[in-house]
């Protein structure tokens, strides 16, 4: 999805050309599956952090265009508002300073976009939803400038007839509305984890990935308000989910399954199931045709660029064109700073190498439907969630990070040989974060249970703390 196309308009001939082109692609993929064609040098590690720009008022300014044009980064880019933008690494090793190293380029990174930023008279955030942005904000008249974005809108309404998507959200308030375009999936920023990983530990990282998700979520929930309620503590995992929400191909509205999900179950043998998944239940969004040969896979990485599974399996290329096969973890809120979004990094990274490790499969002790349940019970009530364990015991989400997860990280960031300072840092953060209570969400309630329900007062105050470098644990009401 992230590859520029040439046009927003497609015939029937097309769809039939890139359905069999990607037929053809995903039989190749199935032989390279079946003889071991994928590359693994060494593990690598990469992110990609969407932000948000916004006016002296905190509202969106939908300015990336110009931003973008003066920054002249070609590691930052267009997001699908034109008051958001993705911030992108270079594929890093794990292992020794890889952490520190991510922190500082970060931090650069950040400041060089807000210096960019003020100088059109605005400024740069990293949030998971923007507590300011209002219904208006999400309007076709503020998509960024770019034929995919316009296709995507366009394929997505033809799919769905011409009926509008339905955002229904019970939280602490009750949110409805109708929307008749994608926009409002612009409201919802998040922090994606790219893990390279070897082929035959791939379903493993795959449900290694599956299995955290829950825990993630809980530990790293940014987003507990949508147009001034108060929803779920994770609100980007529902707006995200219902703002593009297109099923299969039983029933484009109502299908069989959902183009944005937890998924239908672990990877049994193969990631390749995914892709077989992809091709038999979802009908293409975006049939542009391309020239390329069919070992570049062109259209069958487009198509699952229109699939969000919360963790999605990736094919890429290395220099010398080799395939690999990535780990994409999507569930991860934007914020709420830099050191804190470098802990959760680590978090994640370190359990997920420690699970994947251990002797036996995890997953044969934790069902896919207590995982995916883990998973909402998380969006919904965060750290307050009760979630199934390995043990098969319940916990309460606080004590399950404490106990089961941050071991897992520290001795998985261990064998990855991270620099012992790096993983007393990141994980010691992670820790005061889950004991104190205070993750970026628990801030913001915080705030406005103190401060009153003035959003653009809450959003001006986390702006400040943000600026100063601190973890959310250390921000003061």
């Amino acid at each position: 999805m992230g590859n520029e196309i040439p046009n927003s308009h497609f015939s029937s001939e097309d769809l039939d050309s890139f359905a069999n082109r990607l037929h053809e692609e995903t039989q190749l993929v199935s032989k390279w599956f079946k003889n071991n064609h994928f590359t693994f040098e060494k593990k690598m590690f990469g992110y990609e952090l969407e932000a948000w720009l916004v006016d002296n008022n905190f509202h969106p300014a939908a300015i990336n265009e110009q931003f973008l044009l003066e920054l002249n980064d070609p590691l930052v880019v267009p997001e699908l508002a034109s008051f958001n933008i993705e911030l992108n690494s270079l594929p890093q090793h794990l292992g020794g300073s890889v952490f520190s190293d991510m922190q500082q380029n970060l931090k650069q990174t950040y400041s060089q976009c807000r210096h960019q930023a003020q100088l059109l008279d605005a400024d740069f955030l990293i949030i998971g939803v923007l507590p300011t942005v209002r219904e208006a904000d999400l309007s076709l008249e503020h998509m960024s400038n770019s034929p995919r974005y316009r296709a995507l809108n366009e394929q997505i309404f033809r799919l769905r007839h011409g009926r509008p998507l339905r955002i229904d959200i019970q939280g602490e308030e009750h949110l409805y509305t109708t929307h008749n375009d994608v926009m409002l999936e612009a409201a919802a920023t998040s922090f994606q984890l790219h893990l390279q990983v070897p082929p035959h530990l791939a379903t493993r990282y795959y449900n290694a990935a599956i299995l955290l998700s829950g825990s993630m979520v809980a530990a790293t929930s940014n987003a507990p308000y949508l147009f001034g309620k108060h929803l779920w503590e994770e609100t980007r995992i529902p707006l995200f989910e219902q703002s593009v929400a297109i099923g299969g191909q039983k029933n484009s509205d109502e299908g069989d399954l959902r183009r944005v999900s937890f998924g239908t179950g672990y990877a049994k043998n193969s990631l390749l199931e995914c892709f077989i998944e992809n091709l038999e239940h979802f009908p293409v969004v975006l049939p542009v045709l391309f020239d390329d040969p069919v070992e570049k896979l062109a259209h069958l990485r487009l198509h699952n660029g229109t699939i969000w599974r919360w963790n999605r399996p990736l094919i890429g290329f290395d220099e010398q064109g080799e395939p690999h096969l990535r780990i994409e973890h999507r569930v991860i809120s934007a914020g709420p700073s830099v050191i804190d979004t470098v802990a959760n990094a680590a978090l994640f990274v370190g359990a997920v190498k420690s699970l994947v490790d251990a002797e036996k499969p995890p997953e044969q002790n934790l069902s896919f439907s207590k995982a995916k349940h883990n998973f909402y019970a998380a969006a919904h009530s965060g750290l307050k969630a009760n979630f199934y364990w390995l043990d098969g015991k319940q916990w309460q989400a606080k004590d399950h990070i404490l106990t089961h997860i941050l071991p897992l990280a520290r001795s998985g960031l261990e064998r990855l040989e991270v620099n012992k300072d790096d993983i007393q840092l990141y994980l010691d953060i992670i820790e005061q974060r889950i004991t104190t209570e205070q993750t970026g969400t628990n801030w913001q309630q915080r705030y406005t249970a103190m401060h009153g329900h003035d959003m653009q007062a809450m959003t001006k105050a986390y702006a400040h703390q943000q600026r100063h470098g601190k973890p959310v644990h250390e921000w003061s009401i």
